[in-house]
């Protein structure tokens, strides 16, 4: 049990990290979600050399009908996930967020997720798998 400064609070590990389905799913996660439902920056001339990372790229995906609808969804289920682990006395957690290749709509999410858990009493990691594999999605 890790102190996290605020008392005897106890601190959550949570892992979160986006992947691409054409490399196949991770096998260790608590959560998988499929984000191949919102807009694809592969499709947008300017943007498909691109990354989630940036901040057009995440806006294609995070701003359309589609991808606020999701975060609502999102937000409150990362708060009862978080609350719940803890009261579970749960040590990790671990999300996996997923598009085609990896690169531009699941990396765009997981900044997403990784920015609303900074405020949240957790031991955050952040990675993108398959980020740089080879800049081609579909």
């Amino acid at each position: 049990m890790e102190n996290t400064g605020m008392g005897t609070e106890r601190q959550l590990k949570v892992v979160v990290f986006s992947f691409g389905f054409k490399y196949g799913p991770p096998v260790d996660v608590n959560y998988l979600w499929d984000v191949r439902i919102l807009p694809n920056p592969h499709w947008v001339p300017e943007l498909q050399p691109r990354t989630g990372k940036e901040a057009d790229v995440a806006g294609y995906v995070l701003e359309s009908a589609a991808g606020r609808q999701l975060w609502q969804h999102l937000a409150a289920l990362l708060d009862f996930l978080v609350d719940q682990s803890l009261a579970a006395d749960k040590k990790t957690l671990r999300i996996a967020i997923g598009c085609t290749g990896g690169r531009h709509r699941s990396v765009a999410v997981v900044e997403k997720i990784a920015g609303f858990l900074a405020g949240k009493p957790v031991d955050l990691t952040v990675f993108h798998r398959d980020i740089d594999r080879d800049g081609q999605t579909s």
